[in-house]
C-alpha cells in the first residue's frame, strides 16, 4: 500500500485538469504516481512544467536529446535507484519508439556500460548515470566520450533528466507506489 492516500475519482476541476495534462492529454486513468502528486498541487504545479520539458523531445521548445538517449538515462537511473515502478512505466510505453530489444531492457538492471548490446554512443550514456549515481560526477574522459555523440545542449539536457528521474525515484519509492498492472517488472538476473 502507498505511504500517502492516493487521490481517487471524482477529482475537483482543478486536479482532474492536471492529471489530464501529466497523462498527455488523454482521457485515461492517470498512473499512480500521479495521483500521488496531485495530492499535493502546489507541488504538482511546480513539477509540471520541467517533467513536461523532459518528455518532449522532438518539439520546438523541448530538450535536444533523442527519445533512445532519454529512455536509456531514466531507465538506467530508475533500475540503480531500485524504482522498479517508474522503470515499468518507461519500458511498457517507450520501450518501442527507443528501439530497445530485450537484451537492452535486462543490461539497464543488471549490467553496466561495459556490456555487449551497448554501442559507443549508448555505453556512454549508461556511463554517465552510473557515475552520477555512484560518485555525483562525470570524469572529464567520460565528458570527452560524451562530447563526441552529443552537443553541449543535449549533454546539459541529460546530465539534468538523470537528476529528475533521481527525484521521481525518491518519490515512488519513497511513499511505496503500488505497480502499475501492465507494467513489467525488473527481470529476474540470468534470464536474458
Amino acid at each position: 500500500m502507498p505511504r500517502i492516500s492516493l487521490l481517487e475519482p471524482p477529482y475537483a476541476p482543478d486536479v482532474a485538469q492536471k492529471l489530464k495534462a501529466m497523462m498527455g492529454g488523454q482521457d485515461t486513468d492517470p498512473l499512480s504516481i500521479f495521483r500521488g502528486f496531485v495530492s499535493n498541487m502546489p507541488l504538482a504545479s511546480a513539477m509540471g512544467p520541467l517533467g513536461a520539458y523532459f518528455l518532449r523531445n522532438g518539439v520546438a521548445g523541448g530538450p535536444s536529446y533523442d527519445t533512445r538517449s532519454r529512455e536509456l538515462v531514466i531507465d538506467r537511473v530508475c533500475a540503480r535507484c531500485g524504482c522498479e515502478y517508474e522503470w515499468g512505466v518507461h519500458v511498457a510505453i517507450f520501450r518501442k519508439a527507443a528501439r530497445l530489444t530485450d537484451e537492452e531492457i535486462y543490461a539497464t538492471v543488471h549490467e553496466d556500460s561495459k556490456a555487449a548490446c551497448w554501442d559507443d554512443r549508448d555505453a556512454a550514456v549508461i556511463e554517465m548515470v552510473d557515475n552520477l549515481h555512484d560518485t555525483g560526477h562525470v570524469p572529464d574522459s567520460l565528458f570527452d566520450s560524451l562530447l563526441e555523440h552529443f552537443s553541449d545542449q543535449q549533454i546539459s539536457d541529460l546530465l539534468m533528466l538523470a537528476g529528475w528521474y533521481h527525484a521521481i525515484s525518491y518519490f515512488a519509492n519513497g511513499l511505496k507506489i503500488e505497480h502499475e498492472e501492465w507494467a513489467p517488472r525488473f527481470p529476474q538476473a540470468g534470464t536474458e
